[in-house]
């Protein structure tokens, strides 16, 4: 359980930094930032899912490049869902992807196992 909210804190935080660096991408503040780090979770956790399993194929041909396209698309709804999150189209929504994927590895090696 504690893992589990370290990982949410640390989500937020990464959708605040990504705010900082990718224009188009904008967090409000961190209850939007907390909010939006749930909501692409379960987005993720569900629909993500699915879509990455029928487009596995794809993702093959691509090396697995096409998977941050699925992750924008992720955001972009996550944005319709969530009042403190705005992204400006494809193109802040696909950086942004790959921000939170650069991060998302580090808060990965930081939460391993050891």
């Amino acid at each position: 359980m504690f893992r589990a909210l370290i990982h949410w804190i640390l989500s937020s935080i990464a959708l605040i930094v990504a705010a900082q660096f990718v224009p188009g991408f904008y967090v409000n503040d961190v209850r939007s930032a907390m909010l939006a780090a749930v909501v692409i979770g379960a987005l993720n956790a569900t629909l993500g899912a699915i879509m990455k399993v029928v487009t596995f194929p794809l993702a093959v041909l691509t090396l697995g490049l096409f998977l941050i396209v699925i992750n924008a698309s992720m955001i972009l709804l996550a944005s319709k869902m969530v009042t403190g999150l705005t992204v400006y189209g494809w193109v802040p929504a696909f950086w942004a992807a790959v921000v939170l994927a650069v991060l998302g590895m580090l808060i990965r090696s930081i939460m391993r196992d050891e």
